[in-house]
This record gives C-alpha cells, sequence and structure tokens, in this order.
C-alpha cells in the first residue's frame, strides 16, 4: 500500500504523468477522458508456443505504464488478449493459422493447445511481478459473435470486399490508414515499403505479403474461409461462409466490448505498428468515426548479438531457462529496467548476469535499510525526484541511477532512504520492499568442507567466464539447500528457505 496521501503525490513539484504518443511522435501529457480513471489495451500473445524473453519485455513495459499511473492515483481497466485463432504465419494475412499449425505439430487439439500456452502465459508475467488482479484475458475465440457484428457494420458502410479466401477491408476506404508511425503512403499502396523510418523497418516492413485478388497490398482480412476439402480444429458459420476472423479483427471487436470504442492508452511492440495497429485503427474508426486510442505507446525489440529476439529467426530464450540456470526471474526485470522501454536492448547471458548481481546488491541493501528504519518511511527530496523520473515517460535508467545513489548513501537518514525504496518499488517491481531469501548470511568458515570446496570451484569457473560451469555449481548448492548471491565482495551463501 502506498504509505502517503494521493494529494501529496498528486503535489510533487508538479508531476504529471508524461507518456510519447506514437500517433503524434511527442512526449504528451497524459490526461484520460474519463477523471481518474484509464483505460489500457495492451496486445497479447499468440499462445501456439511459450512467449520467450523478447515477447515478455513488452508486458513489462506494460506494466510500468500501469504502475505508475496507480501510483499517481489512478484507477486502471486493463486488457490483455490472448490469440487464439487467426494470426496466419505472415502477419499479412498470408500462410497458415499458427495454432492450427502448432495443434497440428504437437498432435493436440487447438484448445488444449492454447489453453496450455495461455496458462504458461500467464504463469511467466506473475514471475515477472505482474499485478495480474486488474488485468482481463479474454480469448479471441470467446468474441466471434463481436468480431462477426463488426464485420457486418464494416460491410453495410462500404469498407470491404469479397475475394475466393476472404472478406477483406480496402484501405483505400479510410484515408487516415498508415497514419500510426508516420508510414508513407508510398510503399502502403504498393506493397515496397522501402521508405519507411527506421524504427518501422527494424518491425519487418516487408511483411505485406502479395495476393493478386487484393485491391491494394496493405488491404487486409476481416473474415478468412475455411480451406475446402479441409477441416480446421477452429471454424465457425458466418454471414460468408465457413470460416475465422482475421488477426486484427479480434482487438477491436474486444477493445471495444471491453473497455469502450476509445482507449485511453493502446501498448504493443514496435512490430505492431506497420499492419496490425493500422489495421486496428482503420477497422475500428471506420466503424465508430471515433479515434481508437488517445495514447499509442511501443516498446522496442529485445535484440540478440544485433538481431531481434523471435521464434522465427530461433534465437530464442525462454523464462524457464533462467531457473535452470539459478536466476531469478526479477533479474530480467531489472536487466529490462536498465534501458528506457523505446530503446532496443542487446540481451546476453553475460548482460543476465550483471543484472542478477546488481540485483542482489540492491535486494542486501534494501534489507539492510529497512532493518536501520523499523519499516519507517518518510518523505525526501530524493523520493520526490524518483517519482518524477518515472512520471517523465517511464525513466527507469535513470530512475534505477538514484536509487543506487540513496541506498549507497551512508549520510541519508535511514527512514528517507526506506521511503525512496519503497516509491522506486511501486513502480520497479522489484521486490526490494520483500527481497526473496533474507536469511542471515553464513560465515564461510562455518561451512562443511565439501560446500566450501563447491564455492571455490564456482568462483574458478566465474572468473574464467566459464557460466555453464558456474550455473552448474549453482545449481548443485541449490540442491545441498544453499541459495548463493553473488556480489562484489564475492559470494554470499545463505540457507535456502523451505
Amino acid at each position: 500500500m502506498w504509505p502517503f496521501s494521493r494529494k501529496d503525490t498528486q503535489k510533487l513539484s508538479g508531476a504529471r504523468v508524461f507518456f510519447t504518443n506514437t500517433l503524434t511522435g511527442k512526449k504528451e501529457p497524459f490526461s484520460p477522458l474519463r477523471a481518474g480513471t484509464a483505460t489500457m489495451y495492451s496486445c497479447g500473445p499468440t499462445v501456439y508456443s511459450r512467449a520467450h524473453i523478447g515477447n515478455l519485455r513488452a508486458y513489462v513495459f506494460a506494466d510500468l505504464v500501469a504502475r505508475v499511473l496507480i501510483q499517481a492515483g489512478y484507477r486502471t481497466r486493463r486488457v490483455i488478449n490472448i490469440t487464439d485463432v487467426g494470426h496466419l504465419v505472415s502477419d499479412a494475412d498470408e500462410g497458415e493459422d499458427k495454432v492450427e499449425l502448432g495443434a497440428q505439430m504437437e498432435g493436440v487439439s487447438a484448445k488444449h493447445l492454447t489453453e496450455r500456452y495461455t496458462h504458461n502465459f500467464i504463469e511467466d508475467i506473475r514471475a515477472l511481478n505482474l499485478n495480474t488482479n486488474d488485468i482481463l484475458f479474454p480469448r479471441a475465440t470467446e468474441y466471434i459473435k463481436e468480431q462477426l457484428a463488426l464485420i457486418k457494420e464494416l460491410e453495410q458502410l462500404g469498407h470491404t470486399y469479397r475475394i475466393k479466401d476472404g472478406i477483406y477491408f480496402d484501405v483505400s476506404t479510410f484515408p487516415g490508414y498508415g497514419k500510426l508511425g508516420d508510414i508513407p503512403k508510398e510503399p502502403i499502396q504498393d506493397g515496397s515499403a522501402a521508405s519507411l523510418p527506421d524504427r518501422i523497418t527494424l518491425a519487418g516492413k516487408s511483411r505485406i505479403g502479395e495476393n493478386p485478388e487484393k485491391r491494394q497490398p496493405a488491404d487486409f482480412a476481416l473474415w478468412k474461409f475455411s480451406p475446402k476439402g479441409a477441416q480446421r480444429h477452429q471454424e465457425w458459420n458466418s454471414p460468408w461462409g465457413l470460416g475465422f476472423p482475421g488477426w486484427h479483427t479480434e482487438c477491436s471487436a474486444m477493445a471495444k466490448a471491453l473497455l469502450g470504442e476509445t482507449l485511453d492508452i493502446h501498448t504493443g511492440g514496435i512490430d505492431h505498428i506497420p499492419t496490425h495497429h493500422n489495421g486496428e485503427i482503420a477497422q475500428s474508426e471506420s466503424a465508430t468515426g471515433k479515434p481508437l486510442a488517445r495514447y499509442w505507446l511501443h516498446g522496442a525489440f529485445l535484440t540478440m548479438e544485433s538481431e531481434k529476439v523471435s521464434k522465427s529467426l530461433g534465437n530464442v530464450v525462454l523464462l524457464t531457462e533462467l531457473s535452470k540456470r539459478g536466476i531469478h526471474p526479477l533479474a530480467l526485470r531489472y536487466l529490462f529496467l536498465q534501458a528506457h522501454y523505446s530503446s532496443p536492448l542487446s540481451f546476453s547471458w553475460e548482460a543476465l548476469q550483471a543484472a542478477r548481481e546488481a540485483l542482489a546488491r540492491l535486494w542486501r541493501h534494501a534489507r539492510e535499510i529497512r532493518e536501520l528504519a523499523h519499516d519507517v518511511q518518510k518523505p525526501s527530496e530524493e523520493r520526490d525526484r524518483l517519482i518524477v523520473l518515472l512520471r517523465d515517460d517511464l525513466a527507469t535508467p535513470q530512475a534505477l541511477a538514484l536509487l543506487w545513489d540513496v541506498v549507497k548513501d551512508e549520510r541519508m537518514p535511514p527512514k528517507q532512504a526506506w521511503g525512496v525504496i519503497c516509491a522506486a518499488d511501486e513502480v520497479l517491481a522489484l521486490s526490494l520492499t520483500n527481497p526473496p531469501h533474507i536469511n542471515q548470511a553464513l560465515d564461510p568458515n562455518t561451512l562443511p568442507s565439501d560446500i566450501r570446496a563447491l564455492i571455490e570451484d564456482r568462483e574458478t569457473a566465474r572468473s574464467a567466464r566459464n557460466f555453464p560451469k558456474a550455473d552448474e555449481l549453482r545449481a548443485e548448492l541449490t540442491t545441498r539447500g544453499y541459495h548463493v548471491e553473488d556480489t562484489v565482495d564475492g559470494p554470499l551463501l545463505t540457507k535456502s528457505r523451505k
């Protein structure tokens, strides 16, 4: 619970919340449609396989947005959709349905596949300290009726046409198509996307597919017909024939049904800008005549060796792999916070190891300060500065730097330092107020000789940068009942909690 009153926090140097709006390209003060309430829609996963850490960065970013708004006194209403049908292998409506293909490859039903990976996704984001209590996770298959109603409305307004594989949206009927990200008209019309801005280029500009029956290359499917002679796992009757919804259709229909015709905030990755989000805007605004969202916020990619982390490139890392190496999931969250959400972040195991060590030290400082402060907080100039930084378009690298200055400053009164830590944890969500493994550190001289030998061997492996060996030895220590925190002063051992 935030210990200071809402009146106190709102007085902080006129600290309004600012976000960089992709729609305008400018940093703007946040002002919701309804005073005191912020509605948020975040594009969720396509649950044909487990989300990788590159996917998860987008949800940590959305969590930061929600947390900074809550700290500023807003009530949030949030939706993260679950795409369990309709997302084709090519984002431009070409190829097989990812869920259908995944079900075939694993030899299970689409329902079994999507339920398992939906559970895995929610499990992963909770491990990263996302508060899911106020988030709705609607499935696309639960909103077929609403999607059909949207398509019917667009048809009546003259925005659709039929070809042999489905019902398509004609982008020429929506003059604002491409306004998100300021995508030039020429690449939209000819499909080349040759002159897209660099940040969109990285997102996969060439994914606009070619279908000779489409009027324009950028036209997208609202409803796809089931292939003749083949039975899909998931298909529904419609006024146009047996089939399934297009990828963009679900988001417009569910956002309207759950949050209203105009959202305060819509988030996603930059890869969503060229096709998915411009598609959402075109169909939603054509149907309602109102803006789909007032603030569009986009997170940059996680990269590995200068390439986007993606399943198609085969360079993915799953969150479960961290625990196999003895790395707490919040070390990944800490790594994400070291870069601004709009900046690409390079992943390596070495960088994650450094983040783990830094977080372990931060946890140790937090435990010591809490004890000295007797769990009592007092306001301070540093606390106010930290809140202002986070409200300024989520300046997490600067907020972390200020937090480190505070915890290392022995002159700062403990109760004020504890106030800064608590304020930081409201948004950064690094479990600073309740760190894991709070047992007393063990004196190495009192440890059994075989445990000391394991520690020494692990330090030798770390010095040689043989991290797989070091992780193997950490796992052995864990099985023997010991938890290791790597610090600048060497390994810190505690007995593992039962």
